[in-house]
């Protein structure tokens, strides 16, 4: 039995043309749009991987009319990015059970 983890991974292009690939975190609908969360993604890459700050990337999905595909985009309301933002880190805490007493005195991982 093949018990190896295969992560969700997303190829993403910045507005500058510059392509990286995000392991898919969390996703969730909220009041009828749907959001992404992120994490930049080293594959067998362990320098890389050890210096990730540990950044987690809100994306919005949206609806591109010229590719009739869809597309994640940022999401401009600061407000929106913040609420969205902090119920993503409650689900990601979540799903992995961090432990406060363990906490190294930062405050989370969202940049």
């Amino acid at each position: 039995m093949d018990n190896e983890y295969t992560p969700d991974l997303y190829e993403l292009e910045d507005e500058m043309g510059n392509k990286q690939t995000f392991e898919l975190l969390d996703c969730m609908d909220y009041e009828g749009e749907r959001y992404y969360a992120l994490t930049p993604y080293y594959e067998e890459d362990a320098e890389g991987m050890l210096e990730d700050s540990g950044e987690v990337v809100i994306l919005r999905s949206e609806f591109d009319e010229q590719t009739g595909e869809e597309i994640m985009a940022s999401i401009e309301d600061e407000e929106l990015y913040d609420k969205i933002g902090a119920i993503f880190m409650e689900r990601i805490e979540e799903m992995f059970d961090f432990d406060d007493d363990e906490n190294d005195g930062s405050e989370g991982i969202l940049q």
